[in-house]
């Protein structure tokens, strides 16, 4: 028995060194794979982001962007298609948290109901920035910033330049309005400044506004119904270049020449877009910029560090009538 101990002992040592080096080495692994806050020892950031869908190709462009973007900056890439739902949106970003991520970003697809999951992001020291689209919480603390276009702004350089067109207009100019997805920001924000621009003309008469989606296909359906409930339509108003793509297809049904018989204002700026303005059936388009991945990975940099960033960052952007869209598209990134 003496010599059965005796041969075991250096067994045993073995065994707890090996036992010691196992947990430093499954030790080490977990600092690499997560590290504070999900961050890994090389110093790469992890970003999780939520998108709102694919309604547009004004979306399309705006994935690519982000997606292009984080490739170059070094910044790892969880993405989440929401297929314009916001159950699924707070779903991911719930995901995001559970996984522990450095950073959310997402593009909320509509303004309100935020606030808890928002929270719960806030609780666990992961910072949030919103894209393209905003949330009407009134504790701004649940977020660090927001990146985008001035939406209320688009609707006003919309108006005005309705307002102008028609200032010598003797009778009343009929106006339809093709609305973003319900309760979505840039839906709230382009209906309040164009109806703000044209109430400077009292001719100017909204006399029918729904919703088509953001989508090419809502466009359309919504348009043959107003075509067929208002004989008269001198105007119409689509809240992206897609619902106004769309119509297209029921104006020239109806036997109507767009761009003609019905003047034809939208916001975006993308290809297809661009394309109808130049070619004469779009009159006039208020641009609103897709290209945030270089400026939403910069601020992820940022406020992973800790530094102090401006609570909106607001993007640069301009309008196009017929000739500007001819001068533009040879060199349009979208």
């Amino acid at each position: 028995m003496r010599k059965m101990r005796t041969q075991s002992a250096p067994w045993r040592a073995a065994a707890v060194l090996a036992s010691v080096l196992l947990v430093g080495s499954v030790a080490a692994c977990g600092n690499s794979d997560t590290g504070d806050g999900g961050t890994k020892d090389d110093g790469k950031i992890t970003m999780g982001f939520s998108q709102v869908g694919a309604e547009s190709g004004w979306r399309t462009a705006n994935t690519t962007s982000i997606k292009d973007a984080a490739t170059a900056a070094g910044i790892e890439l969880k993405f989440d298609d929401a297929q314009q739902k916001q159950e699924n949106q707070i779903k991911a970003i719930r995901n995001y948290i559970q996984q522990k991520v450095d950073v959310i970003a997402f593009s909320p697809v509509v303004e309100s109901g935020w606030d808890t999951v928002l929270k719960e992001a806030k609780d666990a020291g992961i910072p949030v920035i919103l894209t393209d689209r905003s949330v009407d919480s009134a504790d701004k603390s649940l977020y660090k910033t927001f990146l985008g276009s001035d939406f209320v702004k688009e609707g006003r350089l919309a108006g005005e330049w309705l307002v102008e067109q028609k200032k010598t207009a003797s009778g009343p100019v009929n106006i339809v309005e093709l609305q973003g997805t319900t309760g979505a920001a840039p839906a709230n924000d382009r209906k309040k400044g164009f109806a703000e621009a044209i109430a400077t003309n009292p001719n100017l008469k909204v006399i029918a506004s729904q919703t088509g989606d953001f989508t090419r296909a809502g466009g359309k359906q919504v348009m043959e119904q107003f075509l067929k409930a208002n004989p008269k339509i001198d105007v119409l108003f689509a809240h992206n270049d897609d619902m106004g793509l769309g119509a297209l297809e029921a104006i020239t049904a109806a036997g109507k020449v767009p761009g003609k018989d019905i003047t034809i204002i939208t916001v975006d700026a993308v290809k297809d877009g661009m394309q109808a303005l130049a070619d004469g059936k779009f009159n006039f388009i208020a641009e609103c910029s897709p290209l945030l991945g270089p400026q939403l990975m910069d601020l992820a940099k940022k406020v992973h560090a800790g530094e102090e960033v401006p609570v909106r960052i607001e993007t640069e952007e301009t309008t196009f009538t017929s000739e500007q869209a001819k001068e533009a598209l040879p060199n349009r990134k979208y």
